[in-house]
């Protein structure tokens, strides 16, 4: 990894706690080496976006668990995986309901999700990483307003972009495992270049 850390030893009080945390959840700590550097960037991601928003906003955080694993397993994060896997089995999904989120939302058996979260999923898919064509058209607009207020879809869309945006700042970092078929690759890599 090529940004400097900061060893728990030396991590300020505040973030020790999520330190042991992720390296027992996913037993990788690098995220919080390298961002206890600008430690105020942790305490905004950590408590305004997630404590604030995510888990404190205008979605239930069932519907909000749904986007960050579909999301996380759509952008071939290991390390998010591991973690979100964790906090959606505590907001209450089944081993069957979180398997069932890998496929795109057609995919996605009927009986696994509401109308409503179907709807999140497909509005999560147009802002993956993956997605260069993404939008919001007619038909997911009228969707998504059959089940969300004009502020919840925006909060959606803003949790889309928060974690999106993050995945690529962690891939091109080098701060989390990568799986298999995660789109974010040195150049190199990506075209099967060998040194």
């Amino acid at each position: 990894m090529l940004l400097d850390r900061v060893s728990r030893d030396d991590l300020p009080e505040s973030l020790v706690d999520v330190y042991d945390l992720a390296a027992q959840r996913t037993g990788s700590t690098d995220f919080i080496e390298a961002g206890a550097k600008a430690p105020e960037l942790l305490d905004w991601y950590f408590n305004s976006f997630y404590a604030g928003i995510f888990y404190g906003g205008r979605n239930a955080v069932r519907t909000s668990e749904i986007i960050r694993l579909r999301l996380a397993n759509t952008h071939g994060c290991a390390f998010c995986n591991k973690w979100d896997t964790i906090d959606a089995r505590a907001a209450g999904l089944t081993e069957e309901e979180i398997a069932g989120l890998v496929g795109w939302p057609e995919a996605v058996p009927a009986h696994l999700v509401s109308e409503g979260e179907r709807a999140a999923l497909r509005y999560a898919d147009q802002h993956c990483l993956q997605n260069m064509y993404g939008t919001l058209d007619e038909q997911l607009a009228a969707d998504l307003k059959a089940h969300f207020d004009a502020g919840q879809i925006f909060e959606l869309g803003i949790i889309c972009a928060v974690l999106t945006g993050m995945a690529k700042f962690i891939f091109v970092n080098d701060l989390v495992e990568k799986m298999d078929h995660c789109p974010v690759r040195p150049r190199v890599q990506a075209v099967g270049a060998t040194a």
